[in-house]
């Protein structure tokens, strides 16, 4: 059987673009998460000219942001065009679409087509990298930071927040032995994330998390919300048909038995973190002596 758990990029591009008109009704986690990270910055004084909202979706941190920050200039890139639509409700019909999906700014914000791990932009344009709850559907979080320490101007920060690996262990516990697809998308552990931010050249990170469990009557219920904001499982190593009845009742049995105080839990792992784009070794260093240390 197939153990992938490479996510499918075209597959998450649809599933956001199918549910951005009920994004916003059901995204009630990814609210909150980003409001506790913007009360982050109460403790960071720093004022970044250029701020990027990678993977912005319908724009409630992009216009959080600007409500922080009036004079800056924002970015916001997000792969999928419906989200983009969704974040500019005053204009209407064919010319949004084509407004936006062709990169034209409106006010402070400019709206562009893209992945956060292979941004279409400049090097050092950008004086925050903001993502709120995107890089779980990274495939490969090293070249993402590599992408995200390429824009970042030298002496930006890097803000973000995503998944950790306990990210609704319910579900996963409960398809656990029912066959050997995978069901839930994977998710990276916060110290793991530390040292890639190390690795690719961040400095001072500071790495945190928190759980947040959500309630739910029925099992039908988390799923309903799980698509609603588009997050289906997209790995390579899900069921490519319909899960058959008797597992699916399987499943729902073994969701059953953690039911608690009459209602069944939905675990998310938030994880937090922020570092700064420093002036590296070989920027300080005179070209002479970069050539006497065998660095060019």
């Amino acid at each position: 059987m197939n153990y992938d758990h490479t996510i499918d990029k075209r597959l998450v591009r649809n599933a956001f673009g199918r549910a951005a008109v009920t994004y916003d009704h059901a995204a009630i986690l990814q609210r909150e998460v980003c409001d506790r990270m913007l009360s982050r910055l109460d403790y960071i004084k720093y004022v970044p000219d250029v701020i990027l909202d990678a993977g912005s979706g319908t724009g409630y941190g992009t216009r959080k942001l600007l409500t922080r920050y009036p004079t800056a200039r924002m970015l916001a890139i997000d792969s999928a065009p419906a989200m983009h639509i969704q974040a500019r409700p005053a204009v209407s019909g064919w010319r949004k679409f084509l407004a936006i999906w062709g990169n034209q700014a409106g006010n402070q914000t400019s709206y562009i087509g893209g992945d956060i791990e292979q941004m279409p932009l400049i090097d050092s344009c950008a004086g925050l990298v903001w993502s709120n709850l995107t890089l779980q559907w990274c495939n490969d979080l090293k070249h993402t930071f590599a992408e995200v320490h390429r824009v970042l101007k030298t002496g930006g920060l890097f803000m973000f927040s995503t998944f950790g690996p306990d990210t609704l262990k319910e579900l996963r516990q409960a398809f656990r032995h029912m066959d050997d697809y995978s069901h839930v998308n994977r998710f990276t552990d916060m110290h793991d994330i530390g040292d890639m931010l190390v690795h690719n050249g961040f400095a001072t990170p500071v790495m945190d998390m928190e759980y947040i469990t959500l309630t739910y009557d029925d099992v039908m219920g988390v799923m309903r919300d799980l698509k609603a904001i588009g997050a289906h499982n997209v790995t390579q190593g899900r069921r490519r048909g319909l899960t058959g009845k008797a597992t699916w009742q399987k499943a729902i049995s073994h969701y059953e038995t953690l039911r608690l105080e009459g209602k069944l839990p939905a675990t998310f792992e938030v994880v937090y973190g922020h570092a700064w784009k420093v002036q590296s070794r070989k920027d300080i260093l005179t070209p002479e002596t970069r050539q006497q240390l065998g660095l060019l």
